[in-house]
C-alpha cells in the first residue's frame, strides 16, 4: 500500500469523434496509437505521470464500456483503480466521483486530474510544473490548472486570463473563456495575459469537495448517498447517474470559484483534437508527408497525412497535396486537410445514408 498522499486521475471517457474513422465509439482515440510511437495515447499519459505518482495511486475513470480495454492497455494499474461511468455526464460528475472515492481512501490526498489523450513533448517541464502544483495544492486552498503558453490565435481551445503577480509561477485566474472567434483569439494573443486551457487540474480533496458543496450542492448531495470502495458502490452510482446534471467542471466550478489559480507552462502541448493537429505533430518525410508506413511511395505529393490500419498494405500516392487519407476495415476517408472540422458532418451524413446498417 502506498504511503504517498499524491494521486492521479486519468479521464478517458471520450469517443474522439473528430478522429473518425480511426476513432470509433467501440475503440476511441485514447486507446489508439495516433502518432505511430508504439504506445497508445492513454499508455503515454500513464508513462508520463507514473514517473511522479505511484502506480497504485493512479486511477482511470472512463465509460463502463471501456473498463476492460483500459485494464488491457494499463495492466500495471490495479484493476480496482479503473472506474466505469454508466453514462456520459461531462467532467463535473467524474471529478466529484473520483474525489469522493480517493477521499475515502486518503482524506489528505492531493490529486492531479488530466485527460488521457493529450500530447506533451516537454515531459521534464511537465513533471516540474506538476510537482510545483501538487506541493502548492497540498498546503493551500487552491484550485490549480496548468495553462499552456499560446503560440497562435487558436479558435479550437478554451482560454484562461490571469492576473499578473510577483510570484512568476502562480497567478490568480481572472476569467475563463469558451472557444473564441478568430478576431477575439488574436486579441487574446496580443494581450499577453491569456493561456490555453489544457484541462489539467490539481487540488487537494478537501478543497475540491468544498467547491462542489458551494457551487453544485445538488450534485454533492446525490453523490453523498453512495458508499465508496464498497460492494454497493457500483449499484449506487448506476442509480444516481441518470439524475445528475451534465455540466463541465469549468462551467460548474472554476468559472464561479474565487480560489482558482494557474501555472503557465510551455509543454510542447497539443490536445491532438483533429487530424490537422496530428499532421502538425507527426514526423514528415522529405516531401512533408506524414506517412509512417514502410510500404509506401509518393510522387508529386506533399502535405498529406496518411494513416492505414493495415500497416502491411502498400500505398501509392501521386499528385495529391494537403489531404487526409485514412483507411480502416470499414471506411476509407479522403478529404482536404483544411476540411477536418467537417468530419462530424461526414459521420452524420453517412449514418443517415446507411440508416439501420451496423457497419459503423
Amino acid at each position: 500500500m502506498s504511503t504517498s498522499n499524491q494521486y492521479c486521475v486519468i479521464m478517458a471517457g471520450g469517443i474522439g469523434s473528430r478522429f473518425w474513422p480511426l476513432s470509433t465509439q467501440k475503440f476511441p482515440k485514447q486507446f489508439q496509437d495516433i502518432l505511430g510511437t508504439g504506445r497508445t495515447m492513454i499508455q503515454q499519459t500513464y508513462d508520463r505521470i507514473s514517473k511522479l505518482i505511484p502506480k497504485e495511486n493512479i486511477f482511470v475513470i472512463t465509460n463502463k464500456e471501456y473498463v476492460a480495454l483500459s485494464h488491457q492497455q494499463l495492466p500495471e494499474i490495479p484493476e480496482a483503480n479503473i472506474v466505469g461511468e454508466p453514462l456520459v455526464k461531462n467532467t463535473s460528475a467524474c471529478n466529484l466521483y473520483m474525489a469522493n472515492k480517493i477521499g475515502e481512501l486518503n482524506p489528505d490526498a492531493t490529486l492531479i486530474v488530466l485527460p488521457a489523450d493529450h500530447l506533451i513533448l516537454k515531459e521534464d517541464v511537465f513533471l516540474e510544473k506538476v510537482k510545483l502544483a501538487l506541493n502548492l495544492a497540498s498546503k493551500n486552498d487552491y484550485l490549480i490548472t496548468l495553462g499552456i503558453v499560446p503560440t497562435r490565435p487558436e479558435t479550437g481551445y478554451r482560454y484562461i486570463q490571469y492576473v499578473e503577480s510577483r510570484q512568476s509561477d502562480l497567478h490568480k485566474v481572472k476569467t475563463l473563456t469558451e472557444k473564441p472567434i478568430l478576431e477575439l483569439a488574436n486579441t487574446f494573443l496580443e494581450s499577453g495575459d491569456f493561456l490555453w486551457n489544457a484541462g489539467i487540474f490539481i487540488w487537494n480533496i478537501k478543497t475540491i469537495q468544498k467547491a462542489f458543496e458551494d457551487f453544485l450542492p445538488e450534485m454533492t448531495q446525490q453523490f453523498t448517498s453512495c458508499e465508496y470502495n464498497s460492494e454497493s458502490e457500483i449499484s449506487c452510482i448506476e442509480t444516481i447517474y441518470p439524475k445528475i446534471q451534465k455540466i463541465s467542471i469549468d462551467n460548474g466550478i472554476l468559472e464561479k470559484a474565487e480560489n482558482v489559480h494557474v501555472i503557465p507552462a510551455d509543454l510542447g502541448w497539443s490536445d491532438l483534437g483533429t487530424w490537422r493537429s496530428v499532421f502538425e505533430n507527426s514526423e514528415k518525410d522529405e516531401n512533408n508527408n506524414a506517412n509512417p508506413h514502410k510500404h509506401s511511395l509518393s510522387y508529386n505529393s506533399s502535405g498529406n497525412i496518411i494513416h492505414l490500419k493495415n500497416v502491411n498494405k502498400a500505398v501509392i500516392v501521386d499528385g495529391l497535396n494537403d489531404f487526409i487519407v485514412v483507411d480502416t476495415d470499414k471506411v476509407l476517408l479522403i478529404c482536404p486537410r483544411d476540411h477536418d472540422q467537417r468530419i462530424k458532418d461526414y459521420v452524420l451524413d453517412l449514418k443517415n445514408l446507411k440508416k439501420g446498417d451496423k457497419f459503423m
